[in-house]
């Protein structure tokens, strides 16, 4: 963290064990220059405060402290998911201290924000995704188009994660596809059939609009790697151009690829490996998805669920 990244608020004392902290994340754990940049602006907020309470150095907190901080940034209006995050940093700021001998105890351990209410992802349905990649046409971009859509519902990858892939990361003889994830974590996931067809039309006609020298698997008409916003765009304007009812969006692909390989397997622990979650509580959401749509069909099949018409 250079000097230009402090903030003027946050005393001298305060900035070793913040410039310490984010140099652990960044070259001990690897962690994305974004995700650190993260990190930097909750903890920024957190030290202000600390040090508006009389504290100037971090190590001197305890747990009241971290309550009262939650307590205030819930009051100013924080959403509770905001708030974990900030509570999330600050824990591992202070773990990072306990390993430096800079405190004795965590005081962020054990304070936790306000209860996130989880809405369940939207998904398309089968018929749904057939009708969306069922494109026709045969151009330069239908056959790009159709890849990326095709890719995004095989092997359930973030749109980050398809926008960086390059020519050589899908020419394996395995059908498996090597991915960077979140955190800088790789993992390996299968290409289907329909996909790697996709994929190889689109290989076919790529030089027609690939500059010299461009590694990236999809290109945009300027020959350059497609970038996030213009695949969403995309996305969008095919789903329109199919009939499709509502708004679709990459991560949609990804809630439908997990919510299906779900309901036909019901093994958590894989689908979990294939989206490349850290925590299975992540992957859960997706259970709740598979027993509304078990809930549907006893409604609908049951004798004794049936209404009276």
């Amino acid at each position: 963290m250079s000097d230009g990244d402090s903030v003027s608020s946050i005393t001298v004392e305060a900035l070793p064990a913040l410039r310490g902290f984010l140099d652990y994340l960044h070259y001990e754990r690897r962690l994305s220059p974004r995700t650190v940049s993260s990190y930097r602006r909750d903890l920024d907020e957190f030290l202000i405060w600390v040090v508006d309470q009389g504290l100037p150095d971090p190590s001197r907190a305890d747990s009241q402290h971290i309550r009262a901080y939650a307590a205030y940034r819930h009051r100013r209006g924080l959403s509770p998911k905001s708030l974990q995050r900030h509570l999330s940093a600050i824990r591992a700021l202070y773990r990072y201290l306990l390993r430096e001998s800079a405190v004795k105890a965590n005081p962020a351990e054990g304070v936790r924000a306000p209860k996130v209410e989880r809405h369940l992802p939207q998904t398309l349905d089968v018929d749904q995704l057939g009708r969306l990649l069922d494109i026709a046409g045969d151009a330069p971009l239908d056959l790009r188009d159709k890849a990326i859509m095709e890719l995004f519902y095989s092997s359930g990858l973030r749109l980050s994660e398809l926008v960086s892939l390059n020519t050589a990361d899908v020419q394996t003889s395995d059908g498996l596809l090597e991915v960077l994830g979140k955190g800088g974590k790789t993992r390996r996931v299968p290409i289907g059939r329909l996909a790697r067809e996709a994929i190889d039309a689109w290989l076919s006609t790529r030089p027609a609009l690939a500059a010299d020298g461009e590694t990236a698997l999809f290109v945009s008409q300027r020959g350059s790697r497609l970038s996030a916003r213009s695949v969403e765009a995309r996305l969008r304007q095919r789903a329109i151009e199919q009939g499709m009812p509502r708004h679709v969006h990459p991560h949609m692909l990804r809630h439908s690829f997990a919510s299906h390989l779900l309901e036909s397997s019901g093994d958590l622990r894989a689908v979990q490996e294939l989206l490349g979650h850290a925590d299975i509580s992540t992957t859960q959401i997706y259970t709740h998805l598979d027993f509304q749509h078990l809930a549907q069909v006893y409604d609908q099949a049951h004798p004794r669920a049936k209404r009276k018409r």
